[in-house]
């Protein structure tokens, strides 16, 4: 009964255990599915079924047909129209990332806008080339088909052009299908691996790689890649080696390129609420570098679109690892973005039809020659600030690329590579400024800290694929430390209320005498059992086996006085009857030392034995204040078989979950000592039981001859052994466990 008074509340119930609180009432019985029935039911077919898998495969189906065309068609053309101008220049800025002529990066940002059209969940996201991805695909294209260490000719360059093609389209194809797999069996959740301080390392790194990668294109050097362990450093070796020969025109043209498109982008962003739409600053660097034409014109972009190719099934053994990486990342990047404005915007997206999606898209291009495709956050930015409201946008988007691409792509022609090395350095700004977010990270959370600059460093020096696997068993590394080294505290009885906290943060505090409340705030098992123990021991103040030991060693002495008369009983207890000779105790381990870890037995006395109180002379064992511990495991969700030995030694438990107690049972944790009535629902219903229960048998008083010194004894404090080997043994009462609720 709980009666309101005030900002107060009285309750008013018994003290219950998880077994007399099930007495009291009644439970529902309900039947948990097993693997079995999880799978019966997952291909089980009916017509809802279907309906809703075809639905769910094909999103275009639900939200087209409830398009609200008059008041979103002119945001989705204007958003369009801007969305496109941008996927252009970024897809011939990108091609440069990925080795191969730019014009391929046309194709990257057209079919697999296409495809995410149909099978998409996003609203807001714009698919297409992304630098990271860019910049991993580069690599392997330089990996297989490295640069020509003899005289570059037009014929060379050509074939070496056709050849890094064919890669690049052989890894996105690969990847595509890896993302299909993945989606096809439910694999969305692999991203809850890629945190978001991972994901931030990540990504700067890969910033610090395209700004490396294009010094060659701003400063027209000859420089060979290199996607090898510390490859960065190569590459700015041969940078500095060849400094030199630098084309002032072109560094001075890409500086300049630069700033303005830097200048542009900040006040985008600072006054992006008062614009209508942002500067669009790319088509207007091409614009002016059109009409400069600074160098001599070079024909990149073809009129007409590539015939569709089947994969290189020689290059697809060779890139497993990378495709598998690629795949990943695409996938995490895009699910990131889309997560932002599906939240901002109120609608669902489903991660497993987005992995089908991509999968799809990048089958698609690169069997068309084009390389991974994901989404770049500047370009969502635009296409969601400009007022796009559905992929609508994207079509339009799509439709810009197709004329350039079939019909005014010659206006491209004379674009210098140094101008689209700029421009891909300008799309780095938002990536470069994550460095801003390791102090706030070593402000909120060091291990969040320690993840990004782990991350980054190892992407950077280690290479993008190398790198992200370091980065990854970095992380999952953390999460073993953190639940390796749980945090442990002592509780104490805050207020004199039924509320516990860790006594070292109150000042107004009550700690029952003779009870210690343990916390643990971690799952136990077989990595922090050790630590656990330790902790525990450290709590209570003593090790258990020492004083089991050294209580099974005053026993023997006890016997043995008893047997030779020197010890006898009175009805006012105990005389000494001779002085105490002394044993060793090496003699004593040495006989029978396997008794020494068994329970301590005193039936066979006619005594009861209070070890707190004096014993006779030549018997000393160490005092235990503590008769009984509560283990409060509110926060512990799992333990396993590891665990469970140990805490059968420990005697008692504290606040569980009821799927914790089922666990115990399947396990035969529990029998003739151990029982469910130990658990309790808080760690108040238990300290009220402990001390509604503490120990008042009566003592029994002896005497020393020739002294009037007192030796009380009492058997009620026995300590135990579950086995032969004993690991935490705690007298008295039992250790109560409760449940939250």
């Amino acid at each position: 009964m709980v009666e309101p008074v005030g900002n107060h509340y009285i309750v008013a119930r018994p003290v219950y255990s998880e077994n007399s609180f099930d007495e009291e009432h009644e439970k529902l019985h309900r039947y948990h599915k097993n693997f079995w029935d999880n799978l019966k039911l997952y291909f089980r077919c009916s017509r809802q079924k279907a309906k809703r898998i075809a639905l769910r495969f094909f999103p275009i189906v639900s939200w087209l047909p409830a398009y609200r065309f008059r008041e979103w068609i002119l945001s989705d053309i204007i958003s369009g129209i801007n969305t496109g101008l941008v996927s252009v220049l970024q897809g011939l800025a990108f091609a440069l990332l990925v080795n191969v002529p730019p014009g391929y990066g046309l194709y990257a940002a057209f079919f697999p806008v296409l495809v995410y059209f149909i099978f998409g969940t996003s609203r807001h996201i714009s698919v297409g080339p992304f630098p990271v991805l860019s910049l991993m695909v580069g690599g392997v294209v330089v990996r297989l088909v490295p640069d020509s260490t003899v005289n570059d000719t037009s014929t060379n360059t050509s074939i070496i052009d056709q050849e890094r093609v064919m890669v690049a389209a052989s890894v996105t194809f690969l990847a595509g299908i890896i993302q299909l797999l993945l989606g096809i069996i439910q694999f969305g959740f692999i991203v809850i691996y890629l945190s978001h301080s991972l994901i931030s390392g990540f990504t700067t790194a890969a910033a610090i790689h395209v700004l490396v990668s294009q010094l060659k294109f701003m400063l027209q050097l000859s420089v060979p890649g290199y996607n090898v362990p510390f490859g960065i450093i190569y590459t700015l070796e041969s940078v500095f080696s060849q400094i030199k020969d630098t084309n002032i025109a072109d560094l001075l043209t890409s500086l300049l390129v630069l700033l303005i498109v830097f200048v542009v982008k900040e006040l985008n962003d600072r006054y992006k609420a008062k614009l209508p739409a942002p500067i669009p600053i790319e088509l207007i660097v091409v614009m002016i570098n059109y009409g400069w034409h600074i160098l001599k014109e070079q024909r990149f972009l073809s009129s007409r679109f590539q015939a569709p190719v089947a994969p290189d099934i020689g290059i697809l053994q060779k890139c497993i690892g990378d495709s598998i990486s690629i795949a990943i990342v695409a996938f995490a990047v895009a699910f990131s973005v889309a997560k932002v404005y599906s939240i901002k915007h109120d609608y669902p997206i489903d991660g497993n039809q987005e992995l089908i999606a991509f999968g799809l898209g990048n089958i698609v291009g690169g069997a068309f020659k084009g390389f991974a495709s994901s989404t770049a956050l500047s370009r969502s930015g635009v296409q969601e600030s400009t007022g796009g409201k559905t992929q609508i946008a994207g079509i339009i988007s799509a439709f810009i690329v197709l004329i350039v691409i079939l019909a005014i792509g010659f206006l491209l022609e004379p674009l210098q590579k140094s101008v689209l090395a700029a421009l891909a350095l300008g799309n780095l700004k938002g990536m470069l400024m994550q460095f801003k977010e390791v102090g706030v990270l070593w402000r909120k959370d060091k291990y969040d800290c320690v993840i990004w600059v782990v991350t980054f460093l190892a992407a950077v020096f280690l290479g993008l694929d190398i790198g992200l696997a370091t980065a990854v068993a970095f992380e999952l590394l953390t999460v073993v430390i953190r639940s390796q080294f749980p945090s442990c505290t002592i509780l104490a009885n805050v207020g004199r209320s039924n509320i516990y906290r860790n006594r070292k943060d109150y000042t107004d505090i009550y700690e029952p005498e003779g009870v210690k409340i343990f916390r643990c705030s971690s799952p136990i098992f077989f990595a922090n059992i050790e630590f656990f123990k330790e902790k525990l021991i450290t709590a209570v103040g003593f090790n258990p086996l020492r004083i089991l030991r050294k209580r099974n060693k005053a026993l023997r002495k006890i016997r043995k006085m008893l047997k030779k008369g020197e010890l006898q009983v009175t009805p006012k207890g105990f005389i000494c009857m001779a002085n105490q000779t002394h044993e060793s105790d090496e003699e004593l381990d040495n006989n029978r030392i396997e008794e020494l870890d068994q329970p301590t037995s005193m039936t066979d006395l006619p005594i009861r034995i209070d070890w707190s109180s004096d014993l006779p002379p030549g018997i000393t064992v160490p005092h235990v204040n503590i008769h009984s511990i509560v283990l409060d495991f509110s926060a512990v969700s799992f333990l396993d078989f590891s665990a469970m030995r140990v805490l059968q030694k420990v005697i008692f438990i504290a606040e569980t979950d009821k799927g914790f107690l089922e666990k115990l049972e399947r396990c035969e944790f529990f029998d003739e000592e151990i029982k469910p009535s130990m658990f309790f629902l808080s760690i108040h219903d238990a300290v009220l039981h402990i001390l509604l229960k503490k120990d008042t048998a009566p003592k029994l008083k002896l005497t020393e001859k020739g002294t009037s010194k007192d030796y009380i004894i009492n058997t009620s404090n026995g300590l135990r052994s579950r086995e032969n080997t004993v690991s935490l043994l705690f007298p008295a009462v039992p250790l109560q466990p409760h449940r939250n609720h």
